[in-house]
Parts: structure tokens; C-alpha cells; sequence
């Protein structure tokens, strides 16, 4: 079981324009236009305003692209995982404290302070500890978020993968 923990030193624009360029890449329009698509809504909207909402299925699709430039299969959309996710989630917003892993999980990565799903996930691939997580073997994937204006990071982020 590995547990990862990122915080955000400082927001990184070079990675969150080279993720937003991955993503892009992975989904060239048609046509040979070569024309790339722009970064999708949810992976860079804002965690930390009222009425936000994490797009998962976006979120897990930007993990697998990663994972498949790294020959390693697809990870499955789990919704108990994201129940899992979220609850740990709430829990880390709260008190401030990385939660425990729970048993059953291969990887819990944690990470706070990033405002986007898009910069989240470049901290994580960035730092050569949190990728090897990313490349973990495992089945299924839950990721949630949970915002406590109050907390000294607002934004603080889970990705449970488990088989």
C-alpha cells in the first residue's frame, strides 16, 4: 500500500499547460486539420467555487492517457471508490491532517492546494514519487475533492486506486 502526499509548492503554469497539451494531444480532431481541442471544462475549472463540481470521468480519462503513454491498462470509474475518495476527502478539509489509507487500497495519493483538476494531476505527474503512483497496478480509480475556505490550503484532494 503506498501512500503519496503532494503539496503545492507553488502553482506550476509550464505543467498545467503541458497536461492541458497531453490531454489535447490525445484528442486531435479529425479531418488532419491538426487543430488541437482545448483543455475540457472540468479539468480546469475551479474547485474552490460556489457550485463547483468535479467532472470524475474527465479526471480518470487524464490519468489513463498517462497511464497508456506508460503501456499500463485503463483504470475503471468506480463509484464505491469515489464514495471512498470523497469521504477522505471531507475528512482532510476538515482537520487539515493527511487521513489514513484504508485497508484494500493499493494507492491513496493526496495533494492540497491546487484549484484545478489540471494542475492536481501535474503536481502528481511531475514528482517522480506520486507518478510512480500514478502507474501503480491497479483496476479501479475514485478521486473526490473537498474545499474548506478556512483551511490553510482551501482545496484538498484524494485519488484512491484499488483492484
Amino acid at each position: 500500500m503506498t501512500v503519496l502526499h503532494a503539496f503545492k509548492p507553488a502553482i506550476l503554469p509550464l505543467a498545467a499547460l503541458l497536461a492541458g497539451l497531453t490531454l489535447a494531444a490525445c484528442s486531435m480532431g479529425g479531418g488532419g486539420s491538426g487543430t488541437a481541442i482545448a483543455l475540457a471544462p472540468g479539468l480546469s475549472a475551479r474547485m474552490d467555487q460556489p457550485g463547483a463540481s468535479l467532472d470524475r470521468v474527465q479526471a480518470i480519462s487524464i490519468i489513463n492517457a498517462y497511464r497508456a503513454t506508460n503501456g499500463l491498462p485503463a483504470l475503471t470509474p468506480d463509484a464505491a471508490l469515489d464514495g471512498t475518495a470523497q469521504a477522505l476527502a471531507n475528512q482532510y478539509a476538515q482537520t487539515g491532517t493527511p487521513p489514513k489509507t484504508p485497508q484494500g487500497l493499493t494507492v491513496m495519493k493526496l495533494s492540497a492546494g491546487y484549484a484545478t483538476f489540471a494542475e492536481t494531476f501535474s503536481g502528481w505527474r511531475n514528482n517522480p514519487a506520486d507518478a510512480a503512483g500514478l502507474r501503480a497496478t491497479a483496476s479501479k480509480a475514485g478521486v473526490a475533492v473537498a474545499f474548506n475556505p478556512s483551511s490553510s490550503y482551501g482545496i484538498h484532494w484524494v485519488l484512491v486506486l484499488g483492484n
